[in-house]
């Protein structure tokens, strides 16, 4: 057995000790209402964290709309002072353009073709966008798996073909 009072080392210091042993493990029905009352609390835990983050959805919503509304204000505002920008420009082009010599049907008719050029590509370009909108990756798959397929829509008479056929 080992020494109950183990002798110092050479530096003077005690050697560390050992815990000394629990009396007794606790009885079943305590360690059972033990697991119980930490499972509540982690329950009761679980459910205030819960809480929390809806209170935090619930106030991040209420920002997100509020800086929407204000966004969409300011756009509106850079729409109105870039239009009015624009038509000065465009005025002053056709002001330097009729100074230099071109005739004024010629100075509006360069400035109106320079602003439906940058208006064509504005338009090509929304298009685009707009087309990456139509969920098509997803339409995709959900038309593998037979859900929503949009020529099965515009003809029902026809059997859908069997996979192979269809690769």
């Amino acid at each position: 057995m080992s020494d109950p009072n183990p002798a110092p080392d050479d530096e003077g210091r005690a050697p560390p000790q050992r815990p000394a042993p629990a009396d007794k493990p606790p009885h079943l029905d305590e360690s059972v209402r033990r697991v119980g009352a930490a499972g509540k609390a982690s329950f009761e835990a679980a459910v205030d964290s819960g809480r929390a983050l809806r209170r935090l959805l619930i106030a991040d919503l209420a920002l997100a709309r509020s800086a929407f509304g204000r966004a969409m204000a300011w756009v509106g505002v850079a729409i109105v002072f870039g239009a009015s920008a624009w038509l000065l420009i465009m005025a002053a082009a056709i002001a330097l353009l009729q100074a230099s010599g071109w005739s004024w049907l010629a100075s509006i008719a360069l400035c109106a073709l320079l602003s439906a050029a940058v208006a064509g590509i504005a338009a090509w370009r929304v298009s685009r966008f707009f087309d990456y909108t139509g969920l098509h990756a997803t339409r995709r798959q959900l038309a593998r798996l037979g859900i929503g397929d949009e020529a099965d829509d515009s003809d029902e008479t026809s059997p859908t073909p069997p996979p192979e056929a269809r690769a």
